[in-house]
């Protein structure tokens, strides 16, 4: 099954320099196989850096839990500890139209 993906990373650290870089790597590593696409935002606030991941595309997973599972099977240890929010939207393709599935 297909499903349209969108999901929302926020990631955080110390000021460093290159978070973004580094942010695009990981996200290489763990969606590389997949049909996603993302989009990053760097800010720096306050001595830390910050960097949003906007990540969407087509995938196989049916749902926001299979996608969790996904990801705490192959994100990299990074990942986890960078991470400070997300926000995840999972639609399955459905059979006919899209506004009552039955068409």
């Amino acid at each position: 099954m297909t499903s349209e993906t969108y999901l929302d990373f926020c990631f955080m650290r110390g000021k460093s320099g290159g978070f973004s870089i580094e942010i695009e790597e990981i996200l290489k590593e763990t969606f590389g196989k997949k049909r996603l696409n993302w989009y990053l935002e760097e800010k720096t606030i306050d001595g830390a850096e910050m960097v949003i991941a906007e990540v969407k595309g087509m995938s196989n997973w049916g749902s926001e839990e299979e996608t969790i599972l996904f990801l705490e099977d192959h994100a990299d240890p990074k990942f986890w500890e960078y991470l400070q929010g997300y926000k995840m939207f999972i639609y399955p393709a459905k059979k006919g139209c899209n506004s009552c599935g039955t068409h």
